[in-house]
C-alpha cells in the first residue's frame, strides 16, 4: 500500500512499539548499571534500546539515508565561470572611455549553467533514496527485533550460571553433611576409611563444579553488560529476576499476532526497490542532461554590455551508459534474490522458533513436576537410610549425583524455554509495512 511521507514516521514509531517489551512499573534506569547494581530483565532491555552500540550505529545509519532523500530532493546546483580575455601583455588596453579596469577594452563573460533534468534522472534518484531510507528504518527496527532476543539470552545465561553454581554449592553442602555423619560411623567402626574418602572427594568435586560456574557466571554478565553499552564492562551486575521468574513469564506472553511483515524482510523489500529505481536511472542517464546557460559580456567601448543565451548538451556519442545499465540490472536480479532468500529464511525461522518452543516448554514441565520431585525425594530417602545403615556408600553417591544432575537439568530446561520464546517472539515480530513513493 501507499502511504504519505507524512504519516510514515508515525508508523515506525508504532513499530518501535511493537517491538518493545512490556514495560515494568517503575521507570527504568536511563545509565548502564554500577558495580552491584540489581538489574532485572525489563530493565536490562531498556538500557539496551538507549545504550547498545549495534542500535545506536543503526539509528545513524537512519540519520545518515534520510540526509541522503532530502539530498536527492534537491535540483542540481547551477554553475558559474567568469572569463575575462584580450588582455595584452604589453598593456595598452585603455579605451575612450578610461583606463580603469573595468572601462578597458578587454573581454569579460560571466557565465551561468542551470543543468536541467527532464529525462527522469531525478525522480528515480529520489525513488532510490526514499527506498535506502525505508531499507535503513526496516534495518533499525530488525535491529531492535535481534537485540531483544540476544539481551533475554544473555540474562537467561547469566541467570542459569549463577543457579549452577548455588545447585554445586549446596549439592557439595548436602556431602559436607553426609561427610560429617560418616566421620562418626567410621569413627565408630561402621564404614571403611575408603568411604569416607570417597564421600570427600564428591563433596570436593562439587566445590570444583561450584568455582568453575562462578567463572562462567562472570563470563556471562560481562557478555550482558556488553550488549547494554557499558564502555567498561566489570561483570559486577547481580541478576536479580531467577529463572523459574522468568520461565513464568515468558509463557504468559504470547508471539505478536500475525499482520505487517517483518522487519529483515521489510529491509530486503525496500532494497529490491532501491534497485529497481538505481535501474532506471542508470537507463535514464543515457539521454543527455540539457544546461541552460545566461551569459552577460562586458567588452568597452562599443559593445559595454550585452547578453547572451545558449543550451549545452554532453553527447553520447561513444557510449550510452551501457556498462552502468548493466551493472544495475545485475544488482536488482540480486535484490531479488536476496528478498526471496528472506522469506524463506522468515518461514524457516518461525516453523524452528515454534518447534523449539515447544519442545523447551513440554520438557521445563516435565522437569519441574515430575523429575525434581522425585529426584529430591530419592536423595532424601537414601541420605536417612545411609545414615541409619541401610543403604550403601554406592547408593548414597548415586542418588546426590543423580539429584544434582536433574537440578541442574532443571535450570538449563528454564533457561532453554526462556530463549526459545524470545526467539519466538523475534520471529514473529513484524512492524507496519510502509512503501513511500
Amino acid at each position: 500500500m501507499i502511504i504519505e511521507r507524512t504519516t510514515a514516521p508515525a508508523l515506525w514509531v508504532a513499530a518501535a512499539v511493537l517491538l518493545a517489551a512490556p514495560a515494568r512499573a517503575e521507570a527504568p534506569p536511563s545509565l548502564p548499571p554500577r558495580r552491584g547494581t540489581e538489574l532485572h530483565l525489563d530493565d536490562a532491555l531498556a538500557l539496551s534500546r538507549r545504550h547498545n552500540f549495534d542500535l545506536l550505529s543503526a539509528k545513524d545509519d537512519s540519520t545518515i539515508a534520510d540526509a541522503a532523500v532530502r539530498t536527492a530532493r534537491e535540483h542540481p546546483n547551477p554553475a558559474l565561470s567568469v572569463i575575462t580575455g584580450r588582455i595584452h601583455s604589453d598593456g595598452g588596453d585603455g579605451t575612450e572611455l578610461g583606463n580603469s579596469l573595468w572601462e578597458r577594452g578587454y573581454d569579460s563573460v560571466l557565465q551561468v549553467g542551470q543543468p536541467v533534468e527532464i529525462n527522469g534522472e531525478r525522480g528515480a534518484r529520489r525513488r532510490a533514496a526514499v527506498a535506502a531510507s525505508d531499507a535503513s528504518r526496516a534495518r533499525l527496527a530488525d535491529v531492535r527485533r535481534t537485540l531483544e532476543a540476544e539481551v533475554v539470552q544473555a540474562y537467561a545465561a547469566a541467570a542459569l550460571a549463577g543457579a549452577n553454581e548455588r545447585i554445586a554449592r549446596e549439592s557439595a553442602g548436602y556431602l559436607r553433611d553426609e561427610e560429617r555423619i560418616a566421620e562418626a560411623r567410621w569413627n565408630a567402626g561402621d564404614i571403611s576409611r575408603s568411604d569416607l574418602d570417597q564421600i570427600q572427594i564428591a563433596a570436593a568435586r562439587l566445590e570444583l563444579d561450584a568455582q568453575n560456574a562462578t567463572n562462567v557466571a562472570y563470563a556471562q554478565r560481562l557478555a550482558l553488560e556488553t550488549l547494554l553499552g557499558m564502555s567498561e564492562p566489570d561483570g559486577g551486575v547481580v541478576v536479580a529476576d531467577s529463572l523459574e521468574a522468568l520461565v513464568s513469564r515468558s509463557e504468559g506472553s504470547a508471539p505478536a499476532a500475525p499482520g505487517g511483515v517483518r522487519p529483515d524482510i521489510a529491509a530486503a523489500e525496500a532494497d529490491l526497490r532501491q534497485a529497481g529505481a538505481a535501474l532506471q536511472l542508470e537507463r535514464a542517464r543515457r539521454l543527455p542532461v540539457p544546461a541552460l546557460i545566461v551569459q552577460v559580456e562586458h567588452e568597452p567601448p562599443v559593445r559595454a554590455n550585452t547578453l547572451g543565451f545558449g543550451v549545452a548538451l554532453s553527447l553520447p556519442l561513444w557510449n550510452l551508459n551501457g556498462g552502468p545499465i548493466a551493472a544495475a540490472r545485475a544488482s536488482r536480479d540480486q535484490a531479488e534474490h536476496a528478498a526471496a532468500r528472506a522469506r524463506s529464511t522468515m518461514v524457516a525461522d518461525v516453523a524452528a522458533a515454534r518447534a523449539a518452543f515447544d519442545e523447551a516448554t513440554a520438557r521445563w514441565h516435565r522437569y519441574r513436576d515430575e523429575l525434581r520431585p522425585q529426584s529430591e525425594t530419592v536423595r532424601r530417602s537414601v541420605s536417612l537410610a545411609y545414615e541409619k545403615g541401610g543403604a550403601s556408600l554406592l547408593d548414597l553417591l548415586a542418588a546426590q549425583r543423580g539429584d544434582n544432575d536433574v537440578r541442574l537439568a532443571t535450570m538449563q530446561a528454564a533457561s532453554d524455554a526462556v530463549i526459545a520464546a524470545a526467539r519466538l517472539r523475534a520471529a514473529t515480530a513484524t512492524i507496519p509495512e510502509v512503501s513511500r513513493r
